[in-house]
């Protein structure tokens, strides 16, 4: 198998599918060095069509302070037969004391569990597929006590920067769906650095950090956040920075024209040159011949005299 591929580490078989409406959790099993144990809601996470799917970290209580780690991930759910239902985009998660879990909360739409022929007698079966990238036993413990802030456990440090949120926008999270305190924290990590990127000047940006700054934002705006303003910061940095690229492109295609204009004119001069030199070629060099005649002339009279 090749390196980057993601390999099985767990399967799990869920009996009596239809009728489970409150989350349930896997037993533990190991990958990358790593315990974790995967957390399924059949009931969803804020959107109540889709079932929700995250792999989570198990005992993070026994974990030494500051630990980190970083995982692909993806699921493929299948039912009694074997037969794939569903499977998910690959996805990198980032866990510590923040976030436990990472996931799907739109792994699956439920309207195809309710397919009796796809789902066999009621049961699901979930296979994880992992790859452990980064493991941090133990960091800089002091900076990570957490605060519950609103409902949002954020870093000490955070605190100042999420109640100036509420404070100018106090209804911005209101509609926020996720009810899970891991994706909960997971969230507003993404909306503060969301806005500590767009705080960035603009012609920092490169096109793909754009591009995955709008699609953060996006996601933002799907779990219920209200950030219309993030929004129109995130539409003027584009602005400028498109500004920016168009003034550059005039500037580089000016002194484009101005290198051609002066090419030009060594062309120009170069086949003045070359004129020159071949005129210089074909006509006779009478000053030479002259001076030739005036020497020749002189020598004559000097030996007469001295017959």
């Amino acid at each position: 198998m090749n390196e980057t591929e993601l390999q099985k580490t767990f399967t799990w078989e869920i009996d009596n599918f239809s009728v489970r409406k409150f989350p349930i959790e896997s037993t533990v099993f190991s990958s990358g060095g790593c315990e974790w144990y995967v957390l399924v809601r059949p009931k969803g996470d804020g959107f109540e069509d889709y079932l929700s799917l995250y792999l989570c970290v198990a005992n993070p209580k026994s974990l030494q302070p500051g630990w980190e780690r970083r995982a692909s991930l993806h699921f493929i759910m299948l039912n009694q037969s074997g037969k794939e239902v569903h499977r998910t985009s690959e996805r990198c998660g980032f866990f510590d004391s923040e976030i436990l879990g990472w996931g799907f909360r739109a792994a699956l739409p439920l309207n195809k569990l309710q397919d009796k022929e796809l789902l066999e007698n009621n049961t699901l079966i979930i296979e994880v597929y992992t790859r452990v990238t980064e493991v941090v036993h133990q960091g800089d413990g002091t900076r990570k006590e957490m605060v519950d802030f609103r409902g949002f456990n954020v870093l000490s440090s955070q605190v100042t920067s999420v109640s100036q949120i509420f404070a100018k926008y106090p209804n911005f999270a209101v509609d926020f769906k996720p009810k899970a305190k891991a994706v909960r924290t997971a969230y507003m990590k993404n909306l503060l650095g969301l806005i500590k990127t767009v705080n960035q000047p603009p012609d920092s940006f490169t096109e793909t950090e754009l591009v995955k700054a709008y699609s953060k934002l996006i996601d933002l705006m799907g779990v219920g956040f209200k950030v219309d303003w993030l929004k129109s910061k995130l539409d003027e940095v584009s602005s400028e920075r498109k500004k920016k690229l168009d003034a550059d492109a005039a500037r580089v295609q000016e002194l484009e024209q101005k290198v051609k204009n002066l090419e030009s004119m060594v062309s120009n001069l170069e086949l003045e040159l070359d004129k020159e030199k071949a005129k210089s070629h074909t006509e006779p060099n009478f000053l030479s011949l002259n001076d030739d005649v005036s020497f020749t002339t002189t020598q004559s009279n000097l030996i007469r005299r001295r017959r």
